[in-house]
């Protein structure tokens, strides 16, 4: 009972505390952290002690597998050689940074040393996309941290088994050698078999909750055979979970998608904000621990602080090296900034607690080891964490625009409905009723219409027909709850009967077009594309119009019908303003069909896009 009371009470503290920081806008890691260090003075709150199998078997792999389905297969093939510099290079030169800080400050043997070294190394995952979510960095920076991550863990658990094997007798080169070819190939093989296995099992199952079951187990079944054969666990995870997330719209329905998604989402919030909270509970007893270990106490003071700067200095070096150096011959690709970024986030969690714990007892030193873990872990996340959005807002860098990633979404959605429509006319047989053609080819349209409208002027400045549409539906689906409900407590009406009309409408609900929720800042720039379009001479031949009309833009035509429009467009061949496809006019279109000019851009505030209606492409 004491244990389930402490588990309702540490998860029901986490997610509070997370709440509150994403409220007020602050560092959840940080917020939680610090809550914990405070508890951990209470004198109700007993010790806590984080076991390393607890992290390594229960918590690691569900967090690395989340995230590795979220992470872009593309991506990271893109990025690869940037994230194996950091996942492999940068966490054994961080290692032997360290080493050679703690050999020269503490009375331990070098293979000790290498030991912190390996567990202070790699950045944590966790920490690491909690802060890039929060600062809005650009997403290629985002993506490398992430993906990194992934990695450096594996990298940084082998070195820390060679240090260990090297503190117990005699570990040659060849050896270290052969371990991280075995966790680097081994992992990979093993991942991959597993996705393989998975995807296999997953296109049979078409029940949302076993197919959910199945992707709640992956991560075990893919880190323990890794680690029964002394392979990387955490590689095989990421490898299993990338391959699986890649593949998940080919192998999975879409109601089990769903499913997953929402079921990895808690699962992730419940376990990054438990594992911050935990890391602050320990402080207390590892800090005494320390303080009392019978070493000097300004040795330790010195020890605490060279080891951070050092964990601190090493990621920067690494770094700017090569960009300096690349600058040096002329062949820079990339901005100082990015790499300021990169190198300044380097935080880290979980893995490094964790992984200070594997060390034996008979470690010289270890409880000083230990706290200086904890120093490094708590240091970054003060220092590096807290600091990071206030270097990215000085370095004037730009995070992904919402405007930007709405007219995105309208352009592929307009390719998705177009080959949908075009496939409607090909399955169309001689039977099929003429409503249900005409039906499916509007919400085709609607739906596309829905995603163009997120462009133009805040939502707040017209009433568009989607947020119409929106808003009587969900009255309407209240209205109609209500009396399925009324018919539930009269007891009418079987309870299973019941329940199913509820889902159905439920379903209804979520499947409603809604705007995004995001409160982000209006964009500071023009929102346009490249100047063309892959394959489109319209779009190269067009004329670029770099500003509509001076004075007050309108669509004569709507006026003289007496009609309001959504959003203006306007004919790049001619200068006619129209209105768009979810005005109730439609003038834009019907210009072109009249004039057979192709290609119009927009004439809303702050944008500068152009479409082409014969190719159906933006540019």
């Amino acid at each position: 009972m004491d244990v389930a009371i402490g588990l309702v009470v540490l998860i029901g503290s986490a997610t509070a505390l997370a709440a509150l920081a994403r409220r007020f806008g602050v560092s959840e890691p940080l917020v939680l952290t610090l809550a914990g260090v405070a508890a951990s003075y209470l004198p109700m709150v007993p010790q806590v002690h984080l076991e390393p199998e607890v992290v390594l078997l229960g918590l690691l792999p569900p967090l690395l597998y989340t995230a590795a389905l979220r992470t872009s297969l593309v991506d990271f093939k893109d990025n690869l050689r940037t994230i194996a510099s950091l996942s492999v290079g940068l966490v054994l030169f961080s290692t032997f940074a360290v080493a050679l800080v703690v050999w020269w400050l503490l009375p331990v043997p070098f293979a000790a040393a290498v030991a912190l070294g390996a567990v202070v190394a790699p950045p944590d995952a966790v920490a690491a996309t909690a802060v890039a979510r929060r600062t809005g960095m650009p997403r290629s920076i985002v993506t490398v941290l992430e993906d990194e991550s992934l990695f450096n863990d594996a990298t940084a658990l082998v070195a820390l088994r060679s240090a260990i094997a090297a503190m117990a007798g005699a570990v040659t080169a060849w050896q270290i050698g052969g371990d991280f070819l075995l966790a680097a190939v081994g992992g990979g093989v093993i991942g991959a078999v597993v996705a393989a296995a998975l995807a296999m099992l997953r296109r049979r199952i078409t029940d949302p909750v076993l197919d959910t079951s199945v992707s709640l187990l992956a991560p075990f079944v893919a880190y323990l055979p890794a680690e029964h054969f002394h392979a990387s666990g955490v590689i095989a995870v990421v490898t299993c979970g990338m391959i699986l997330g890649h593949g998940a719209q080919r192998w999975q329905g879409a109601a089990s998608r769903v499913a997953e998604t929402t079921n990895w989402r808690t699962i992730q919030f419940i376990l990054e904000s438990a594992v911050f909270l935990i890391i602050g509970l320990q402080v207390r007893w590892i800090v005494d621990a320390a303080w009392h270990s019978g070493l000097d106490h300004a040795t330790l003071v010195v020890a605490a602080v060279g080891v951070l700067a050092a964990v601190m200095l090493a990621r920067p070096v690494w770094v700017f090296t090569p960009v300096l150096v690349a600058r040096l011959f002329g062949r820079a690709t990339e901005p100082l900034s990015h790499a300021a970024v990169v190198s300044w986030a380097g935080m880290r969690g979980v893995v490094t607690l964790a992984a200070v714990l594997l060390l034996p007892e008979s470690t010289p030193q270890l409880p000083v080891l230990e706290l200086l873990a904890l120093v490094v872990v708590g240091g970054t996340l003060l220092v590096q964490g807290s600091s990071l959005p206030w270097l990215v807002r000085l370095l004037r860098l730009r995070g992904p625009s919402r405007e930007e990633d709405a007219l995105a979404k309208a352009d592929l959605l307009q390719q998705a409905s177009t080959a949908g429509l075009a496939e409607l006319d090909r399955s169309i047989g001689p039977d099929t009723p003429e409503p249900v053609i005409e039906s499916l080819r509007q919400r085709l349209i609607w739906r596309s219409n829905a995603a163009w409208e997120r462009l133009g002027r805040p939502e707040a400045e017209l009433v568009t027909p989607t947020a119409e549409y929106r808003r009587l539906r969900l009255a309407m689906l209240a209205a109609e709850r209500d009396a399925v409900l009324k018919v539930r407590d009269a007891g009418a009406v079987d309870y299973e009967v019941l329940q199913h009309v509820l889902a159905r409408l439920d379903l209804e609900e979520s499947m409603i077009d809604r705007f995004d929720e995001s409160d982000d800042d209006r964009r500071a720039e023009p929102l346009s594309t490249a100047a063309g379009a892959v394959g489109c001479a319209h779009l190269d031949d067009a004329p670029l119009l770099a500003e509509p009309p001076v004075g007050e833009l309108v669509c004569q035509t709507c006026l003289d019908e007496g009609l309001r429009w959504v959003h203006l467009r306007m004919c790049t061949a001619c200068g006619n303003i129209g209105c768009c496809e979810s005005s109730i006019g439609d003038h834009a279109s019907a210009h072109f069909r009249d004039s057979a000019h192709p290609v119009m851009r927009s004439v809303e505030p702050g944008e500068a896009w152009r479409w082409c209606y014969v190719d159906q492409l933006l540019g």
